[in-house]
């Protein structure tokens, strides 16, 4: 097996492919219909970009899935952003596809999504800037050879999009490393008194969410280097029905799990159950209840329908039912076993156990909660 052959084996066994393998004839149709203007290096235009996220049907009969559902003026601004010299801040709650699309962008405009910095709380500054090779370093001492590269540093090199996951999880000193990076678009290394300087191309998008803060606010100054666009939850229980259907389809499929029949009445009532939630007032308006400690964002929603279906493939008989997601539902409902719990059921009783054809889901949950 050639090396070639053996690379391709492997990215057909990726349990998940970056975006730019995934969906790479889509890339592909959208660059061969693109005759419009093109940032430098940018693989497509902003207009071609913004189709990618979005979704629509190209001249040759392409169809282009949508990979965010969404106002598209979000779309346009943040796109917009990347083709400016302001860096891209996506905040938002969790579940409101911030890391989803920040792939996507970077595999529309750059043809790589992998130059990626994952905050945390122990992210060192090496991270974002750059580190060293020690056995390089002690052989030859300081030089160009000993550097490690971070993303950052490479994406400035090679005029691409680098990307920071979970900004505010990364100590503030380690945050206010990007300031020089985003003002002068350079990097000074002090230790060779030399710099690297981004070229034409480079961006960088972070994101992170208003809900759980992390540790640590982004100061004014490194807040005002970015353009920040705030991605809303769904604004729908169609929207929301559409993106947890999608994205679990996706997930299956790369799962080797079967499609579910019935799957989508079961899609719509943990969504159902989560809006009503997470908003604390049932969808007709009639009823308030009271809203549980965790965020029961889509994010969650396409876990919970997910788990399902593997349950039904493995353990059942493939049919997605009301037994199948209940301890899913249990699990991101409770979060607070005392407080939450006594939402949960109460929400049972004067919500779920009176409403028209969900019998089959109350007797489910009110199983898995005793």
């Amino acid at each position: 097996m050639t090396a070639t052959t053996s690379a391709a084996a492997g990215a057909e066994q990726a349990l998940r492919p970056h975006a730019e393998e995934a969906f790479a004839a889509e890339l592909g149709a959208l660059a061969a219909a693109d005759d419009r203007p093109r940032p430098a290096r940018w693989k497509l235009s902003p207009w071609a970009v913004a189709t990618y996220l979005l979704g629509g049907t190209l001249p040759d009969g392409t169809v282009v899935t949508p990979k965010y559902v969404g106002p598209r003026r979000i779309v346009e601004v943040a796109v917009t952003t990347l083709a400016t010299d302001r860096a891209l801040l996506l905040l938002g709650v969790p579940g409101t596809a911030k890391t989803w699309v920040s792939e996507h962008l970077a595999a529309a405009i750059s043809g790589d999504s992998t130059l990626l910095v994952q905050g945390t709380a122990g992210t060192p500054e090496e991270a974002i800037r750059y580190g060293w090779n020690y056995a390089q370093l002690l052989t030859h001492g300081p030089s160009r050879d000993a550097l490690v590269h971070s993303p950052v540093m490479r994406a400035m090199a090679e005029g691409r999009i680098a990307r920071v996951e979970e900004l505010t999880r990364i100590p503030a000193d380690v945050q206010d490393s990007l300031i020089t990076i985003l003002s002068e678009k350079t990097l000074p290394i002090p230790e060779l008194g030399t710099e690297t300087q981004a070229v034409s191309g480079f961006n960088l998008i972070a994101t992170a969410n208003d809900r759980d803060r992390g540790v640590n606010d982004l100061s004014s100054a490194l807040r005002r280097r970015f353009n920040t666009v705030v991605l809303p939850l769904p604004a729908s229980a169609e929207d929301e029905v559409e993106i947890v259907s999608r994205r679990v389809g996706q997930i299956g499929a790369g799962l080797d799990l079967p499609a579910a029949p019935r799957g989508a009445d079961e899609i719509r009532r943990v969504v159902t159950v989560f809006r009503e939630l997470r908003g604390g007032v049932t969808e007709d308006g009639r009823t308030k209840v009271k809203s549980p400690s965790g965020t029961l964002s889509t994010a969650e929603a396409i876990s919970v329908v997910t788990n399902g279906l593997a349950l039904a493939a493995h353990f059942g008989d493939g049919v997605l039912r009301a037994g199948d997601i209940a301890a899913g539902i249990l699990g991101a409902v409770v979060r607070d076993p005392a407080a939450d719990r006594l939402i949960w059921q109460e929400y049972l009783e004067t919500v779920v156990r009176e409403r028209d054809g969900w019998k089959d889901f109350y007797r489910a949950c009110r199983e898995v909660s005793s």
